[in-house]
């Protein structure tokens, strides 16, 4: 019995050409706007590996484009700090949480994030470190499993996920706003280009020995994106379409890991719970549109079908 080799994928000399060109212009972009770095070549040859690879792999890069899409603004805000544009808040926001979500103590009204770095545990350090490393991997996980088990709700979940980041960029620009960390750092004084600071995740980094969140934050792209907090509209969004799928015991979980990036947010001086509540808002309006835009006709509904189209 004669066995059968596989088919050769071909590709149009126009194709190669495209790709080739994108992945130019990114990197000439990219070195002109934020500097070179080596994490640049891993992106284009991932993308161009799993490009030419097969059938699979390239319906499966086209689908995820929409998160290097979302990666390499993210990336290129580094070039246009939104502290340049507006002024940033730092005193006002403060106040207003102490005024809304102040706790009383024998010193007098905290914040939660004050009243937390005051009175921290081991587990409650070691479970924030745990929670916040969910904040990526979670929705990448769970998009790669909608991949191959759903694509339409793929399609929606990853939509979702680019729309409510670039309505978080937008408050990021109209409202700049310091994290609790930097109030507790450097009081209510304006201090341009700030490093990352893991706050009270350091904590975490501390007990297992090993720096994780201290790399991670070495690479923000601005400290004064406090508002609204995307580390709380993202497991919103996951756990969205995890409902949506009907997925229940995952859901649990999911639910789980929101409550808890949440709390963590406000337990580690990262986020004020105003920021967390913005960030929640962020995620029901950016779901509502992209799901309003893919039922009803017009040209979101013609773009998500075009787009369906090309990674089934």
């Amino acid at each position: 019995m004669m066995l059968k080799t596989a088919t050769p994928v071909s590709f149009a000399p126009r194709t190669v050409m495209s790709t080739t060109l994108i992945s130019a212009v990114y990197l000439l972009l990219s070195v002109w706007l934020v500097g070179f770095k080596t994490d640049q070549l891993v992106l284009i040859a991932i993308f161009n590996g799993l490009y030419y690879a097969s059938g699979t792999t390239r319906k499966f890069i086209t689908g995820f484009s929409i998160f290097i899409v979302f990666w390499i603004i993210f990336d290129y805000m580094k070039a246009f700090p939104n502290y340049t544009f507006r002024d940033v808040h730092i005193g006002q926001l403060y106040q207003a949480e102490k005024r809304l979500f102040g706790i009383t103590t024998t010193t007098g009204i905290v914040t939660p994030n004050e009243f937390f770095r005051q009175y921290h545990s081991v587990a409650g350090d070691l479970l924030s470190g745990l929670f916040y490393l969910c904040w990526v991997p979670v929705p990448l996980l769970f998009a790669s499993y909608l991949f191959f088990r759903n694509r339409p709700l793929f399609l929606r979940f990853a939509i979702a996920f680019f729309v409510v980041n670039m309505i978080g960029f937008v408050v990021y620009y109209i409202y700049p706003a310091a994290p609790p960390w930097y109030v507790q750092e450097h009081q209510f004084n304006f201090i341009a280009a700030t490093p990352g600071n893991t706050a009270g995740l350091q904590r975490f980094d501390e007990l297992v020995g090993v720096p994780v969140f201290q790399s991670l934050y070495a690479k923000s792209s601005n400290v004064f994106a406090a508002m609204p907090s995307l580390h709380s509209s993202y497991p919103v969004i996951v756990l969205f379409y995890g409902i949506k799928g009907r997925y229940r015991y995952a859901n649990v979980v999911f639910g789980v890991i929101m409550l808890g990036i949440w709390c963590s947010a406000v337990y580690t001086s990262h986020h004020y719970v105003l920021d967390v509540l913005a960030g929640i808002c962020c995620a029901v309006a950016g779901i509502s549109l992209v799901e309003r835009g893919v039922s009803r006709p017009g040209w979101f509904s013609r773009f998500f079908d075009s787009y369906l189209h090309k990674i089934i």
